[in-house]
């Protein structure tokens, strides 16, 4: 017998988690994706959870914050996390995944369980349903976004994120790059990790060439939303060399760890490409998301050694992400303080990243489950990177802006020597996380 129902709308990351998370506890769950019945500018299927940005979920390292928070989430029977290590891809020492079998497999788990109904129709208006998930994204329709303004009393806030451009395997000249992963890191859950990275070197004319074509490109205007601030975190690479002529190769284009094995030196740069999927028929650019025009992209991005002929499977778009001011409109279940039964979950609340998204609707649907089956609500203990991002929602002193989660989210350790500094925090973090598991009724969040 089913222990309530709740609807659910959107069905990202963080929608397809809650839901999960819901279901698993014996509650109906009534999943809305508005796709394929509309779209947004940024995807290109009807799959849930489909990945628009990168295909990549980060640092797989423990003394990375998003690494430790991934294993939390495995702790804590994540689905998005499961599926992830099911469908990943070369990426040395990061977690990337092949878009299509992600999302896909995504699909069929959450379509296959009894208790998930998904409908796909469009969302225009809050649901009456209550309780009720928003878990709509950086993409929320505007008429939703527009009446979830006027209910809780503020305006939504809004930035402009962008996405990188994919490249076909079959267009890079390999006889100018070099397939390495920085630092030699090898991902041992892969077979052929050397081919993790395509490289392309560039000497210090033609990096300061590429920067300058760069700066001088036209650009898309999004007039609509001029004036709100980008994401520091995924800023248009055409940004960034603005900010110096030197910023790309201390950033993305930043060749330490890398020997092109042609001279036995070190670049002066590097474009680095990620595959995109198991079969490696496509490459993204890394850290190259853009709002650069489309024919102003193919000139530029043809500059970069290797990419003369590139076919390009995907441009660099530029979108819309809209999230609320968090301290102010949730309290700390996610629940509008305003509409009471109404929650949200994912990047609307201000978390930033897809990790980062799949736990806030992992958190938000275990919140939920405690209330509707009369248990008390039990949140995962500030230490844990889960914590951490639980509280970076119930704000601090500064403005609240979006974030990835950071060892800035989480108490410090008493440990003298710096670099042993965030082992110890992800090694205290799983221990108090296995600790709060063993006191759950079902074992896990």
């Amino acid at each position: 017998m089913s222990a309530g129902h709740v609807r659910v709308v959107g069905g990202g990351l963080a929608g397809a988690e809650c839901a999960w998370q819901l279901a698993l506890r014996g509650i109906d769950v009534r999943l809305t994706e508005q796709r394929p019945v509309a779209t947004t500018p940024a995807h290109r299927t009807g799959w849930l959870g489909e990945l628009v940005c990168s295909n990549s979920f980060r640092g797989a390292s423990f003394e990375n914050a998003v690494g430790l928070l991934k294993e939390e989430l495995r702790r804590c029977g994540s689905l998005v996390m499961q599926v992830a290590d099911q469908t990943r891809v070369p990426a040395g020492g990061a977690l990337a995944v092949d878009r299509e079998l992600f999302a896909r497999a995504l699909t069929e788990r959450i379509e296959a369980h009894a208790t998930i109904e998904t409908e796909r129709s469009r969302v225009t208006a809050l649901p009456s349903d209550r309780p009720c998930v928003l878990a709509t994204g950086p993409l929320t329709g505007d008429e939703l976004a527009s009446e979830l303004a006027a209910r809780i009393g503020t305006s939504s806030l809004s930035y402009y994120d962008a996405i990188a451009p994919v490249v076909e395997a079959d267009s890079i000249d390999e006889s100018v790059v070099f397939r390495q992963s920085r630092h030699d890191k090898a991902d041992a859950a892969i077979e052929d990790d050397s081919a993790a990275y395509v490289n392309c070197p560039m000497d210090e004319a033609q990096y300061r060439e590429f920067v300058a074509a760069l700066r001088e490109a036209d650009r898309v205007t999004a007039h609509e939303f001029e004036g709100t601030p980008y994401f520091e975190g995924c800023l248009p690479i055409e940004v960034m060399a603005e900010r110096g002529e030197m910023t790309l190769a201390f950033g993305p284009m930043k060749p330490v760890g890398l020997t092109d094995p042609r001279t036995g030196r070190r670049p002066f740069a590097v474009v680095q490409l990620r595959r995109e999927d198991r079969a490696g028929t496509a490459y993204n650019l890394v850290g190259f998301q853009t709002r650069l025009k489309h024919d102003d992209q193919r000139r530029v991005f043809r500059m970069i050694p290797g990419l003369e002929h590139a076919v390009f499977e995907r441009l660099g778009t530029m979108h819309r992400n809209t999230f609320v001011d968090a301290p102010k409109v949730l309290d700390e279940t996610l629940q509008l303080r305003a509409l009471p039964g109404v929650y949200l979950a994912g990047q609307l609340t201000g978390v930033e990243g897809y990790v980062e998204s799949a736990a806030c609707g992992l958190l938000c649907g275990q919140m939920l489950a405690d209330r509707l089956l009369g248990r008390p609500i039990r949140r995962p203990p500030p230490t844990t990177m889960l914590g951490g991002l639980l509280g970076h929602l119930r704000g601090g002193e500064q403005a609240f802006q979006p974030s990835n989660a950071t060892w800035s989210m989480v108490p410090p350790v008493d440990v003298r020597r710096k670099a042993q500094r965030k082992a110890a925090r992800a090694e205290r973090a799983l221990r108090d996380l296995n600790a709060w598991l063993g006191e759950l009724p079902e074992g896990r969040v």
